[in-house]
């Protein structure tokens, strides 16, 4: 297959995974277009260079200004992606963290709905609960996105409306955990929490909505990554473990 000189590579890597899938899997069925507004996605590689902090040098598109600081580090490839009409990028590097002094050695931790986390040293750390507060106002925009005409202007503006909404929920809940894991992490030598059946727990159409807007399973894996940067152990008890009769 010949290419046209400049095209990025890695979607001619795809096409020929996607061919491979189809010809050997049964499942895989014939390679589609990526539809334009659906996980909007691109991979660049080659020459990337960041400069100053907040500037970086991409392959036929030139210097770009991002929001936050980068990292002084070595970039080969990247991957720039749309969502709820902002631009991202992302990128692989080596993070090496220091390991933190710890001001206890071992802490265990419960996880719920009206607490987020109660450790066993009496603290007791409130849920946002950000897809509560934001309802309504969701339940308004979606209610705004039917009633538009299909591929009209104010409809593609309705949805932008609603993912905007849709992704602040997630920031705000994102941002909670970061703060309790890294708290956790940092300060404690070891830490013990339950393994949650959080697949099971969904399955209680009563208390999924409140269990989903926790993110359980995001606080574990956030728990996970950074009780190996800051030299903590993570200890996952067993969820039919009889604790109570200790």
């Amino acid at each position: 297959m010949k290419s046209r000189s400049g095209a990025p590579q890695q979607a001619l890597r795809d096409l020929e995974r996607a061919f491979k899938n189809f010809l050997t899997i049964p499942k895989c069925g014939f390679p589609k277009f990526k539809k334009k507004g659906k996980k909007d996605s691109f991979y660049l590689e080659g020459s990337i260079k960041i400069i100053q902090g907040n500037y970086i040098k991409l392959p036929r598109i030139g210097i770009v200004k991002t929001y936050e600081i980068l990292p002084a580090c070595r970039v080969k490839n990247v991957r720039i992606s749309k969502g709820a009409g902002d631009w991202y990028i992302s990128f692989k590097y080596d993070y090496q963290p220091n390991p933190t002094p710890k001001e206890g050695d071992i802490i265990g931790v419960d996880v719920g709905i009206n607490a987020l986390a109660t450790c066993s040293d009496g603290r007791k750390f409130s849920n946002v609960k950000a897809y509560k507060q934001a309802k309504k106002r969701l339940t308004r925009y979606q209610r705004r996105v039917s009633k538009k005409k299909i591929g009209s202007k104010n409809r593609a503006k309705a949805v932008k409306r609603l993912a905007k909404a849709h992704k602040k929920v997630a920031y705000i809940r994102a941002n909670a955990l970061h703060k309790l894991t890294t708290w956790l992490a940092k300060n404690h030598s070891t830490i013990v929490i339950e393994d949650l059946n959080v697949s099971g727990m969904l399955k209680n159409h009563k208390l999924a909505s409140a269990i989903a807007d926790c993110g359980f399973y995001e606080f574990k894996r956030q728990l996970t990554y950074k009780c190996q940067w800051y030299d903590s152990e993570l200890v996952i008890a067993d969820r039919f473990y009889p604790s109570s009769q200790l």
